[in-house]
């Protein structure tokens, strides 16, 4: 007998894990439409040997590593500012035009951001923030702002929309002591919008995308 034959096969529940793990890679990234993707699941599921599940997989296209970031439950960390270094007051303004806030920045503990027929960015995914909280103005007037908040920042909004959108977000705090950095985010959209999203650093919308429509599947098969 050779030492490969002599080591234990893969369990075929184990085995089964897996598979289902790469086909919801496959549908993530585009690879396969919903009715495929859902066909072979229920191949994978109702598989009842090895060879058949290798059978779902075959035909599809090698997957390269990821590269983008993926969320295993450990939240970023959020930097804090030295208080004596944060401005009171600050203003970000985009007018026909565009502008943004992101990378290694420290906002001031009052931002008013303006966006008049423009467009305006502010991304707080590495930002130092100041104990406490951080409130943000936001007026967009027939243009749009988008704001990035990472897993795990306190954040609460409050805006009003008239003829626009204002898709609001409110998460609880990682951090339970009560100098944790926070953000207050109130808005006005007039014939524009805002939008309030949460991302890991580094992620772009569309790694975003693709992150939670793979995570939902995954649920779903679990029956979370």
């Amino acid at each position: 007998m050779t030492e490969l034959s002599a080591q234990p096969p893969v369990p075929l529940s184990k085995a089964r894990e897996r598979t289902v793990e790469v086909l919801c890679r496959h549908f993530a990234e585009d690879n396969v439409t919903v009715e495929e993707f859902e066909a072979l699941l229920d191949g994978a599921y109702s598989a009842g040997t090895l060879d058949e599940l290798d059978g779902t997989l075959r035909g599809l296209p090698v997957l390269a590593p990821q590269a983008s970031p993926e969320f295993t439950g450990q939240l970023p960390l959020i930097e804090r500012a030295d208080p004596a270094t944060v401005r009171q007051h600050g203003v970000q303004v985009a007018i026909m035009g565009g502008s943004d806030r992101k990378g290694e920045w420290t906002p001031p503990r009052h931002l008013y951001t303006v966006a008049v027929m423009g467009g305006a960015g502010l991304d707080f995914r590495e930002a130092r923030l100041a104990p406490g909280v951080t409130e943000v103005t936001v007026v967009a007037l027939m243009g749009g702002v988008e704001i990035l908040v990472p897993p795990g920042l306190g954040v609460q909004t409050h805006g009003v929309c008239l003829l626009g959108g204002f898709d609001a977000l409110d998460q609880a705090s990682s951090d339970p002591s009560p100098d944790a950095p926070r953000l207050k985010i109130n808005g006005l959209a007039c014939m524009g919008g805002v939008e309030v999203k949460v991302r890991l650093p580094g992620e772009s919308a569309r790694d975003a995308r693709r992150r939670l429509r793979a995570g939902r599947r995954r649920r779903l098969r679990r029956g979370d």
